[in-house]
């Protein structure tokens, strides 16, 4: 990152827009990004983050909001650009804590109604669902929403505007001129924008490094015609993301178009294509949807099952189906397996070990030409940047890889390299109409972990414990004494788990039972009778011991019970 002042003089003094990302910068998810003016605040999506590996446990990662929750007071409210859980996932936690309006189309609105429900929290949640052109005053900025294409309906890019001047921030988006539901991306919207004037625009950089347009969603849809026509004598399963409302649209498309009927299978799947239906969304032809129980009553060559787990996940429908623990429905031999969706970032393996379970028991699998992207490439995000005419260039949504991507897209469009700021989650980037910079000082941000009902419970502590426990296991060390006499009441008792297999161990476990009695015994007769000083010594000899033997250093967890005689 480059810390770079451009100014004006004869604008200098003049208040400052501040744009304060708190997450969602040099990786993939978490999106939050604080705008201010004075004394107003407003906040562009909440976004969650999937735990990576080390995050053992975890159930999902949320951003540290200290600076929102500091700032309570001048928070106007929160703006959503669509219904990903990178862009959405968090606001259950983060209403908990804030109360302050919500602002979102129709579609992304009825996935966060159903979140907020889950959590208790709808009654008390000030919602409003917005309309593209929608203008939306809160504080000392106006929103608009303008219409954009994305993997889900309903996406949104805003165009905040304060004092300081216009910002225009894209959301994640692609250039889709035949969308499968509603209208293209408003392009003629941004270009007025632009000719008013534009400070800043904050670009996805998802796929700033892809050369090219991206393909429209449309390509999709004839891809899997043909291979329904290819595999008309088979059973189809098909895998996707949940909230890619249009691909689910094109696979019953398809599915209609050959006789098929359809299932849905997964929690997720079934909760947003619900939610689908009853806003319009979707089309679904009708009788096409059949209960996964009436799968018995039609010949499995006329049966479709759309599911979740494209990604691998171990619970998935899709994970538990190649794994024989799905109660339902068992992968035969002969089934078509279709995974209409590329891995993300870190989920290679676990795609891979599903397609290999797939194989295993009798499927063709299928996982290559069955998807488009959602996000913009560069010949998309050129248009964009051409449309609008940004004074300065602010690459959000990516790894840093794919900021830099960026960056030099918006240098050969001839946008000065002072002009455009890589900035990373807690900077603070100031300007106005005299200039930008980003500052010294950075706000807090970081990573909350969610493990079940706890929010920030698990900390780094934890998490070592846990990666401690998952390498080496752990030993629990059992001993009965009698404080008032000093002695040892019994002998002592071993248990192991993820260390030794107890029962293919007996002289090593014989050699630690002799270990602490030795140990015990030589601190009782030095008078030593305090308990946590007494599981210091057990645990520190018989951690070298373990060592000595074993190269391994498990957890050991000492226990002392005292038994009056």
């Amino acid at each position: 990152m480059s810390r770079k002042k451009h100014y004006n003089e004869q604008w200098e003094n003049e208040p400052k827009l501040q744009i304060i990302p708190l997450g969602g910068l040099e990786q993939i998810g978490m999106n939050i990004t604080a705008f201010r003016y004075e004394d107003s605040i407003i906040v562009v999506d909440l976004g969650m983050a999937f735990p990576t590996d080390d995050m053992l446990g975890v159930d999902l990662v949320i951003p540290d909001i200290t600076y929102l929750l500091e700032n309570r007071e001048l928070i106007r409210g929160f703006f959503i650009t669509h219904g990903h859980e990178d862009h959405i996932g968090a606001i259950p936690y983060i209403l908990n804590q804030l109360n302050a309006p919500l602002y979102a189309t129709r579609l992304t609105m009825g996935i966060i109604e159903h979140k907020l429900e889950e959590h208790q929290l709808l009654e008390g949640t000030d919602r409003h669902v917005v309309q593209f052109g929608d203008v939306i005053k809160a504080g000392r900025f106006s929103v608009e929403f303008i219409r954009t294409n994305h993997s889900i309906v309903d996406a949104a890019a805003l165009a905040i505007t304060s004092p300081a001047g216009t910002v225009v921030h894209t959301g994640d988006f692609k250039v889709d001129y035949t969308p499968v539901y509603g209208d293209p991306i408003d392009l003629q919207r941004f270009a007025e924008i632009g000719k008013n004037g534009v400070l800043a625009l904050l670009c996805d950089s998802t796929n700033a490094e892809r050369p090219g347009y991206t393909a429209s969603e449309k390509t999709v849809g004839r891809t899997f015609d043909q291979l329904f026509q290819e595999y008309e004598d088979t059973r189809i399963i098909v895998a996707t993301f949940a909230s890619n409302v249009d691909r689910v649209q094109q696979i019953i498309n398809s599915a209609a178009k050959f006789g098929k009927k359809v299932v849905l299978e997964g929690r997720s799947m079934m909760t947003i294509m619900t939610i689908a239906q009853e806003l319009k969304c979707i089309r679904v032809p009708e009788n096409t949807i059949i209960d996964v129980e009436q799968l018995k009553n039609y010949p499995e060559n006329k049966t479709v099952i759309i599911t979740t787990g494209s990604q691998g996940e171990n619970m998935a429908a899709l994970s538990r189906m190649a794994t024989g623990q799905h109660k339902k429905i068992s992968i035969r031999q002969g089934d078509t397996v279709i995974l209409s969706s590329h891995p993300i970032p870190g989920n290679e393996k676990a795609v891979t070990n599903v397609i290999n379970d797939l194989l295993l028991k009798g499927a063709d699998v299928i996982s290559q030409d069955v998807h488009v992207s959602g996000h913009a490439c560069q010949e998309d995000i050129k248009l964009i940047y051409t449309l609008v005419q940004p004074r300065y260039a602010v690459p959000v949504h990516g790894e840093y890889k794919h900021l830099i991507a960026q960056r030099k897209i918006a240098e050969e469009l001839g946008i000065p390299k002072k002009n455009v700021f890589i900035m990373r989650s807690g900077d603070v980037l100031e300007m106005n109409r005299g200039g930008a910079e980003i500052g010294k000082d950075k706000v807090t941000v970081g990573a909350i972990l969610v493990d079940g009902k706890g929010v920030g419970d698990v900390g780094n502590a934890v998490l070592r414990d846990r990666q401690h426990l998952s390498e080496d296991g752990i030993v629990i060390v059992a001993v009965m004494l009698d404080k008032e006499t000093g002695e040892l009441v019994g002998e002592p008792s071993l248990q192991s788990r993820g260390f030794v297999y107890m029962r293919e161990a007996d002289e090593l476990i014989e050699d630690c039972m002799d270990l602490v009695t030795e140990e015990l015994s030589h601190a009782l007769d030095k008078g030593v009778r305090d308990c946590g000083k007494l599981k210091g010594i057990l645990r520190d000899e018989l951690g070298n011991f373990l060592w000595r033997r074993t190269e391994r250093r498990p957890i050991i967890i000492p226990i002392i019970m005292d038994v009056r005689a």
